[in-house]
Order: C-alpha cells, then sequence, then structure tokens
C-alpha cells in the first residue's frame, strides 16, 4: 500500500504543481486573462484533438478486447451522468448545472486512470486501460458537449443543434478521424507522428496552467459548495456505486481494478477547456478539477485497499 501510495503522488503531483505554476504565475503578472483565453482556445481546438488522434492511431491491434468491461464501463458513465444532471436539476442554479454534471461524472482516464492501471497490472492494466479509454471517449465528450449546450448562454438547445455541437467538437472530430486509421491499421510516416507529439505535448501543461491561472481564493469561495459537491460524487459516491455494481455483476481481479480506477480517476483537466469555451463558469470547472485531483491521493488509496482486503481484485 505504500508503494501504491506514492505511484499515486508520483502521477498526481505533478498535476497539482502544474496548477500551482498556473497560480504563480498569474500572480506575478507573466499570464493575463487574454493568455489563458487564447491558450485555452489552442487546446480545445487544436492540441487535445490532436493528443487523442495520436492515442487511437497508435493503439496496438493486438490489445485484447473484453466486450463485457467496455460495455459496463460506458454503461456506467452514462448511468453517472444521468445521476448527476438529476442531482444538478434539484440543487444547483441553471447556470453553473452544465459545468457541475460535468465535473462530476467525467474522470481524467487518459492520464491518471491509465497510469495507476499499468502501475498496478503492468502490460495487461496498460493494453487494457488503454482500450477502456479509447472506448469512453465518445461518451464523455458527447454527453458533455449536450449538457454544456443546454445551459449555455449563448448555444441554441433544439434536438438539431445540440447534434451540429456534437459533431463540430473538435474532441469528437479527432476521435472520427482517427477511427479509419486505427480500423484499418494504417500507417503514419514517422516523421508526421513526431510532429504531432510535439504539438499534442503541449496540450497538459497548457490546460493545467489556465486551470491554475483561473483559481483564486475569491472563486474557490464563490464556488465552494457546488464543487465539494460535485468532487464528492466524483470521488466518493459514482465510484462506490459503479465499483460495487462491477462486483455484483461478477467482475473480479485486475477487469475489477482498472474498473475502480478508472471511476476513481479526478475529473479531466479537459472539462475547464470546455467550460470556457462554450462560455460556462470557468473557475467552478478549475475548483473541481483541482480539488478532485488532491482528492484522488487518498480516495484512490483506501478504495484499493478496501477491495485488496475483500480479496476481490
Amino acid at each position: 500500500m505504500f508503494a501504491l501510495l506514492h505511484e499515486t503522488l508520483t502521477i498526481t503531483a505533478p498535476v497539482f504543481c502544474m496548477l500551482l505554476v498556473g497560480v504563480l504565475l498569474r500572480r506575478i503578472g507573466l499570464i493575463d486573462e487574454v493568455f489563458i483565453y487564447s491558450a485555452s482556445s489552442l487546446v480545445f481546438n487544436a492540441t487535445m484533438p490532436t493528443l487523442l488522434f495520436l492515442g487511437i492511431v497508435e493503439m496496438d491491434p493486438d490489445v485484447p478486447i473484453h466486450p463485457g468491461v467496455l460495455v459496463y464501463l460506458c454503461l456506467a458513465s452514462v448511468l453517472g451522468f444521468l445521476f448527476a444532471w438529476g442531482w444538478a436539476l434539484r440543487h444547483c442554479p441553471r447556470a453553473d448545472r452544465g459545468v457541475y454534471v460535468q465535473g462530476a461524472f467525467r474522470g481524467n482516464n487518459g492520464t491518471v486512470g491509465l497510469a495507476l492501471a499499468a502501475s498496478l497490472y503492468g502490460s495487461y492494466g496498460l493494453s487494457l486501460g488503454s482500450v477502456m479509454a479509447g472506448a469512453v471517449i465518445l461518451f464523455y465528450n458527447g454527453l458533455s458537449s449536450i449538457v454544456l449546450a443546454v445551459y449555455s448562454p449563448t448555444a441554441k438547445t433544439d434536438a438539431w443543434s445540440l447534434c451540429k455541437t456534437i459533431l463540430r467538437n473538435p474532441l469528437i472530430i479527432g476521435v472520427l478521424l482517427a477511427s479509419p486509421f486505427a480500423w484499418f491499421d494504417i500507417r503514419l510516416p514517422t516523421w508526421l507522428l513526431t510532429s504531432g507529439h510535439y504539438f499534442a505535448q503541449m496540450t497538459m501543461p497548457l490546460a493545467l496552467i489556465c486551470i491554475g491561472a483561473s483559481l483564486s481564493l475569491s472563486s474557490l469561495r464563490r464556488s465552494s459548495e457546488l464543487a465539494f459537491s460535485a468532487s464528492l460524487m466524483k470521488m466518493v459516491w459514482l465510484p462506490l456505486v459503479s465499483t460495487l455494481g462491477a462486483w455484483l455483476l461478477g467482475f473480479r481481479g485486475a477487469d475489477l481494478g482498472v474498473l475502480f480506477l478508472y471511476f476513481a480517476s479526478p475529473t479531466a483537466s479537459v472539462s475547464f477547456i470546455m467550460a470556457r469555451a462554450v462560455n460556462g463558469n470557468h473557475e467552478l470547472a478549475a475548483a473541481i478539477v483541482a480539488i478532485t485531483t488532491v482528492a484522488a491521493v487518498l480516495t484512490t488509496n483506501i478504495g484499493l485497499f478496501v477491495l485488496q482486503w475483500a480479496g476481490w481484485i
């Protein structure tokens, strides 16, 4: 457990440090609101789609696919989304509902979840985790696009407009463009992949710096109740219910362990980028990312300890 705690800290500490870098840079005046807007736009429209594209294109075609695990992960994600939305309808101001729902159900599976799965289960965890991360990309981005558009002050909410919002989402476009390359095993030139990686590697630093720069004591105070509520749902209630459901359906061992790690991942940093892109409450989104990232160090290790103590993984 000490080794696992160290591994969790190794993964989450750099994320938290980059948030602090953003706070510091904003405090000393090296970046301002104009930079945050421009950098967030660059991440949402270019670097993050490139990162998703490369992740799918370079996915190992020989990775063993577990249909039951993938189906349950997607189903649990949808049900978690619906539960969070139902909760938000009763407990959130209308303007903040989209950001709250996204923060409460969307995990950072591509970074934290995948890294922990690889650490805990080696090559099997990496293979299974990669397939699982690819499976939920469309669900996360599609559902987030819908709920953010519904409560956006500028977006239209009729069925056709929502469909266009989803299809125009750069993250979804990146996934759809990559799918034929992965399906038909089309190899891109090495120089193009290398250039793409140079470009995509800007995604996490820029996104986290923008989140940190948007954090302030006043914004945290304004959004503290909603931010803590969404964080509690993301880090405690949804992982607890989803993992218990997986156990009741017969998942055991590495399959159950990787499912838990994905359910228990902190809120994805791209949730801040998407909230800002639709003129949502990006300060609330930033607070949720920060709180869940810190909480993951505790909740992930407690959850794994309980699962190992019970003999389920």
